[in-house]
């Protein structure tokens, strides 16, 4: 397809999931991927992130890849992001949703007392309790009591099991049964969870109606369970959900489609079909 066939039928809306999608688990980028990124976004598509990542750990990924969208959607669609000039960091707050996280930390913590927690609130400050990750902790983080979490509006709750398997930690997640949140589960005992009804799906949909961009010409890839919700939103009415390659057989199977893994530049891959 030449590039005046692309553009005589629109724009794409390209949303990326960043760990395992764009960037190796290290944190590199591809220099392929980098520059297959840039070419889809200069020639007049919409390549955006959309991340479980908080903002001050989303933004500095732009920079690596040498791109500015007009939104960038994080913390699992709880915290929409426009470009601004006049922002600090070129983007500010497009919307929010928060929570009451006490519920759900005080039921979650009967059944993994030895967890560690962690609350994102509106702002993107990070109140942990201990021993967190340190590639999730940025300059707004502070180690704070477990009662503090109960006081904080969220956009987002991390729990971390360090002492549970995969297998063992799904298992006490499908027992607990939670209710009036929305939550997913990564590659290893990690836990986010997200307001009610709050997703990536819902943060695109947000962008691909603000940008008018039919559902068709929309592309989403990612490798994680907390990219299923966007895979179906994607695939429901024309667009392109790509999984990659080493993501779990359940999140495959909610994508139309699988590229290469990312030990293989599978997003360069599937942007070269663009």
């Amino acid at each position: 397809m030449s590039a005046g066939s692309r553009t005589s039928s629109g724009p794409w809306l390209v949303a990326l999931d960043i760990d395992g999608t764009v960037l190796h688990e290290d944190g590199t980028l591809s220099g392929v991927v980098g520059a297959e990124v840039r070419r889809v976004a200069a020639e007049g598509n919409e390549v955006m992130l959309a991340t479980g990542r908080s903002v001050a750990h989303t933004l500095p990924v732009l920079q690596q890849l040498d791109i500015v969208p007009e939104y960038v959607v994080c913390a699992n669609g709880a915290i929409t992001l426009i470009r601004d000039a006049t922002a600090p960091l070129g983007y500010r707050q497009h919307h929010v949703e928060t929570f009451d996280p006490s519920g759900v930390l005080s039921r979650i913590r009967t059944h993994l007392a030895e967890a560690v927690y962690a609350v994102e609130d509106a702002d993107g400050r990070f109140l942990y309790t201990e021993s967190f990750p340190d590639t999730v902790l940025g300059a707004s983080s502070e180690q704070v009591p477990f009662e503090q979490l109960l006081e904080t509006e969220a956009t987002r709750v991390v729990v971390v099991s360090p002492d549970h398997d995969m297998e063992d930690f799904l298992a006490i997640v499908e027992r607990m049964g939670l209710h009036r949140v929305s939550y997913s589960i990564g590659w290893t005992a990690w836990l986010d969870i997200a307001p009610d009804g709050v997703n990536k799906a819902t943060g695109l949909e947000r962008v691909r109606e603000a940008l008018g961009i039919p559902r068709s010409r929309v592309m989403v890839v990612g490798d994680g369970r907390n990219d299923v919700d966007m895979f179906r939103w994607a695939g429901a009415e024309g667009g392109r959900a790509v999984a990659m390659a080493q993501a779990p057989d359940d999140v495959i199977a909610e994508a139309t489609e699988v590229t290469a893994s990312v030990h293989d530049d599978g997003v360069a891959a599937v942007l070269a079909t663009l």
